[in-house]
């Protein structure tokens, strides 16, 4: 929602810029305040990896995916992710991908599929549907890339590292960034910094406290409630009342979510 809202006077590119611009500062205050750890050369460049990947080309193809494809789709592809997390966090990190843990990503992801139908507006072009897909497997790879450091080091000094490199990565739209900001109306900046505070700042440090603290297809599996959880805001906020399919398409997800977490 804040990327399509933002979207209407942001370019892929600055909309990923600034959001992870504003996320690095609001971090980078924050760790001021806390113990640091210097991180060992492998923890660096798996960090790079993360950054790179999960906060630079993740922002980049999903921005400019929003742009041509529905909202329902877009959902319904990058929560592909998680299947490769747990495809990745076996071969990598020598986790058991457990009958209950395929068995609630299955029935999560029929879910999303259900909810993605519901809600979709017609046939996505293919360059939508490939960026989608980009974003989802950049995403996968960063949160298996950033799991080791979290051993050592914290959610919010890991977070902040990889959010600046991806910021760093982002930095050759800083002309077009001011440009824009120059032209765009308060509503559309106060959705770039909901983006940089909300979603880039407070989420993904959370997201990585979780990741810390559990197994990463176990944890990632928790991505499939941000569908069913969209519906309700959007029904509460917005006044948007969904369809019958998209509350069973929900009802699979918190089923999945549900039977994936069990041991």
């Amino acid at each position: 929602m804040g990327i399509r809202a933002a979207g209407a006077s942001f370019s892929p590119g600055p909309l990923a810029l600034g959001r992870l611009a504003l996320g690095s500062l609001i971090l980078g205050a924050l760790l001021l305040t806390q113990q640091r750890i210097r991180p060992t050369r492998r923890e660096l460049w798996l960090l790079v990896l993360a950054g790179l990947l999960w906060f630079g080309v993740y922002n980049l193809a999903l921005n400019e995916a929003e742009r041509r494809v529905d909202a329902g789709t877009a959902a319904m592809l990058v929560l592909v992710a998680p299947i490769i997390v747990v495809a990745l966090a076996a071969a990598f990190l020598k986790e058991r991908a457990t009958p209950n843990l395929l068995l609630g990503g299955a029935i999560a992801f029929a879910g999303v599929v259900a909810i993605g139908f519901a809600s979709s507006t017609g046939s996505a072009p293919l360059i939508g549907v490939v960026l989608c897909l980009i974003a989802a497997a950049a995403s996968a790879v960063g949160v298996v890339a950033e799991k080791p450091v979290l051993a050592r080091m914290s959610a919010l000094q890991v977070t902040w590292i990889a959010v600046t490199v991806g910021a760093l990565m982002c930095l050759p739209y800083a002309p077009v960034l001011v440009r824009e900001l120059g032209a765009a109306p308060t509503r559309d900046i106060t959705w770039l910094v909901f983006l940089g505070v909300f979603p880039t700042s407070i989420a993904f440090t959370t997201w990585a406290y979780a990741l810390a603290r559990g197994n990463a297809g176990r944890v990632v599996m928790t991505a499939y409630l941000v569908p069913p959880v969209t519906i309700l805001m959007s029904w509460a906020m917005l006044g948007e009342v969904p369809g019958t399919v998209a509350v069973l398409g929900g009802a699979l997800c918190l089923v999945g979510v549900v039977t994936a977490r069990k041991a």
